[in-house]
């Protein structure tokens, strides 16, 4: 195996972050850029964990989202740079977010259940639309007659919304309406979490 210095291995890591579209996983980067090198877990952490620092009082920062690790503009900024995006980003009906909310916080879930929760019926359109964008993916099927497929959130989902895990989704503020809604708040996000991983 090949040797790198921890200025090279600091170099390639950020190099990749910038190049890639998604994401990447310690794993991902070891078996992927660095797979050529002797490199062990805790030198690639160290030099993402200095690279995080570095970025701090950047226009971008190293963040981890969706289980991986990604260079995204500051926050602060993005109202300011929404005049360099020519395409606006689409607009999700009411029906389609309530939906994804559904399956993100009680998956995972057959259409039916999403039908119960919201008290309509649910579009095939809808599922779709949310197939289509990679947030929401078939995970299985409910052991019942018909066997129903059952949905749940993707790495993308998490990727799209800033999250690291479904533990980093919001808590719901009306407890009430979400025991009503949900059932047992306290075991909505993190019981499903593997399921957004691969």
């Amino acid at each position: 195996m090949a040797q790198i210095n921890n200025i090279q291995l600091k170099q390639l890591i950020e190099a990749c972050l910038f190049v890639q579209q998604k994401p990447m996983t310690i794993k991902a980067l070891r078996e992927g850029v660095l797979a050529q090198f002797s490199v062990s877990r805790e030198r690639v952490s160290s030099a993402i964990a200095e690279l995080v620092v570095d970025y701090q009082e950047r226009g971008v920062n190293l963040v981890k989202v969706a289980g991986g690790f990604r260079f995204q503009t500051q926050e602060a900024l993005n109202p300011f740079l929404q005049t360099l995006w020519q395409e606006k980003a689409p607009k999700y009906s009411r029906a389609t977010m309530e939906t994804l909310a559904v399956i993100a916080y009680r998956q995972p879930v057959t259409r039916g259940d999403i039908e119960q929760v919201r008290g309509v019926a649910l579009g095939s359109h809808i599922l779709k639309t949310l197939s289509d964008r990679r947030w929401i993916r078939v995970v299985g099927h409910k052991e019942v007659p018909g066997r129903p497929a059952l949905f749940a959130t993707t790495s993308e989902f998490l990727a799209y919304f800033g999250l690291d895990s479904l533990a980093s989704l919001p808590v719901l503020a009306d407890l009430e309406s979400l025991d009503a809604l949900f059932g047992k708040p306290s075991e909505v996000p993190q019981a499903q979490e593997e399921l957004t991983h691969e």
